[in-house]
């Protein structure tokens, strides 16, 4: 008796499921973490470029306005008319940053943005973040998509950003070269620098500090932050607290 044996070259429809489960499941445990650590580098990147390009140009500017500690403060508000009253197209922000900034920086797009009292200006850079002035705090947000205003009727004299937001979707520094109070040691005579007023110069203080910390909880925001990344090397720590 011949028997006949037939070479099978495809797989059954049982196996291609199984297949794809499988695909399916590595993707799903797989890819959160890989569009986390993508983001993360993409903050590092962005933030280390800022910390440059902001302290670059505030050096050019100085060579044709002089030292920084002769320079106007970075005030909230808006310029006033003749009568005193505050034109809200005008933010003091913008009329500081076109003084001073204006020719030593390249940018995408402006942005004059009316928030009652405070007043602040939005600069678009090519790399697709987006930096906040307003008064001597300066907000960066890596992706400017990410920016986000918090309605609220209680604090008119701020940018109203979600506080949960900060430490990933945005980071704070600050330009106050001028101010001598002890709390200012950090940034006196300095130029941008990442937020550390009132700063002891801890880890400890900057990862636990009860209004200001880069913890999971929040109180304020997570103005430190961006010193603890840069005190990194201008990479996210791996004990970081927060998830991107």
């Amino acid at each position: 008796m011949t028997y006949t044996y037939t070479k099978r070259t495809g797989f059954t429809l049982a196996e291609v499921l199984i297949t794809l489960g499988i695909i399916g499941v590595v993707a799903a445990l797989t890819i959160p973490t890989l569009i986390s650590t993508y983001k993360k580098k993409v903050v590092e990147t962005r933030m280390a470029k800022f910390y440059s390009t902001m302290n670059q140009a505030i050096k050019l500017s100085e060579v044709d306005n002089g030292e920084i500690m002769q320079w106007d403060k970075l005030n909230k508000g808006y310029v006033t008319d003749e009568d005193g009253n505050p034109d809200y197209s005008k933010p003091f922000a913008e009329a500081w940053y076109n003084k001073y900034l204006k020719q030593y920086l390249k940018v995408s797009k402006i942005e004059v943005t009316n928030n009652s009292i405070s007043g602040y200006l939005k600069l678009y850079m090519p790399d697709g973040s987006l930096v906040v002035l307003s008064a001597n705090s300066i907000l960066f947000f890596p992706y400017a998509d990410d920016f986000k205003e918090k309605a609220s009727s209680t604090n008119p004299d701020l940018m109203n950003t979600d506080p949960e937001a900060s430490g990933t979707k945005y980071f704070t520094f600050l330009f106050g070269p001028w101010d001598t109070v002890k709390a200012n040691k950090y940034h006196y005579q300095k130029g941008m620098e990442p937020y550390m007023y009132d700063w002891d110069g801890t880890v400890d203080k900057l990862k636990n500090d009860s209004a200001l910390g880069c913890k999971k909880e929040v109180s304020n925001e997570r103005a430190y932050c961006a010193k603890l990344i840069q005190m990194n090397g201008w990479k996210i720590p791996d004990d970081y607290p927060l998830k991107f």
